[in-house]
């Protein structure tokens, strides 16, 4: 093999791939964004090509960048997956964790199943709901680790596993309408929040058309046409679209996701949130 690849520069890149931007891919991996800038390049320069096109609002893969992601992506994966399975390959046990509905849906699927193919014998109980009966739920012993959606700048504590960019969503035929017309989870919703507090600092006019604790409910809605939302960048669906650029709306602030256990865990929770963060590390898709 005429080149080396090392764990950090492949999660380093996943993280540029997946939130389209050097600054939020350093908050992603927790190093400089000159740091990151270096990294890449020397990466570059490793494989004889460019993987990013740069110069644009968002940073995206060139054909080679495409080709390379898919391999970056097996890698980080096997490594995993060779350390759990040589780690602790018939540990047996019970899990109980709580999480976001949407981000079980989109994120946790591929990583809960990698867990159990290595582990077949931890029995894993997964509820999903929203964040407030979550952490209610942890208070009462109910979770032994659950993930949470945040303020990042107002909530610390557990382990930060995500970062997520957040964009106005609609229906492709939506047209602009005042108020406007917003299709929100119901309080306390960090996207709710974020959704009306950078409406009321842009003194635009909003109304809540309508509420849905569920991300399908959400979704139909705002295909129907019964107002826009808000929704993590990489969980578009097929469907929707952005649409800050067009209806000048306010620029959204990102929402972060937490791990967090509860204390004196047993070994097999331990080994399930350190699966998590590791596999969250290389970038969900």
């Amino acid at each position: 093999m005429p080149f080396h690849l090392d764990s950090i520069s492949l999660k380093s890149f996943i993280a540029i791939a997946d939130t389209g931007s050097f600054s939020k891919a350093a908050q992603v991996v927790g190093r400089t964004q000159s740091a990151l800038s270096l990294q890449i390049k020397k990466l570059e320069d490793t494989l004889g090509c460019d993987l990013f096109i740069r110069g644009g609002r968002k940073i995206v893969l060139t054909e080679q960048g495409e080709i390379f992601s898919g391999y970056a992506r097996r890698i980080i994966q096997l490594q995993m997956e060779v350390y759990s399975r040589l780690k602790e390959p018939e540990i047996e046990g019970e899990v109980r964790l709580g999480t976001p509905e949407d981000f079980a849906t989109h994120y946790l699927p591929q990583v809960l199943a990698a867990f159990r193919k290595h582990h077949p014998r931890i029995q894993l109980n997964v509820d999903c709901d929203l964040t407030l009966n979550l952490l209610e739920g942890f208070h009462h012993n109910k979770f032994d680790l659950i993930l949470v959606k945040r303020d990042p700048q107002r909530v610390k504590g557990g382990t930060r596993v995500w970062r997520e960019p957040l964009v106005w969503a609609g229906a492709t035929e939506w047209r602009a309408e005042k108020p406007l017309s917003l299709v929100l989870s119901p309080q306390p919703c960090i996207y709710r929040a974020r959704a009306l507090a950078a409406l009321d600092r842009a003194k635009m006019p909003w109304r809540i058309a309508y509420t849905s604790p569920s991300l399908a409910g959400t979704l139909a809605a705002v295909k129907a046409g019964l107002g826009i939302t808000v929704l993590p960048q990489n969980m578009l669906p097929s469907g929707l679209h952005t649409l800050r650029t067009e209806l000048k709306l306010p620029e959204l602030a990102d929402a972060e996701v937490a791990l967090l256990k509860r204390d004196g865990i047993s070994k097999v929770g331990a080994m399930l949130a350190e699966h998590i963060v590791s596999s969250l590390e290389s970038g969900p898709h």
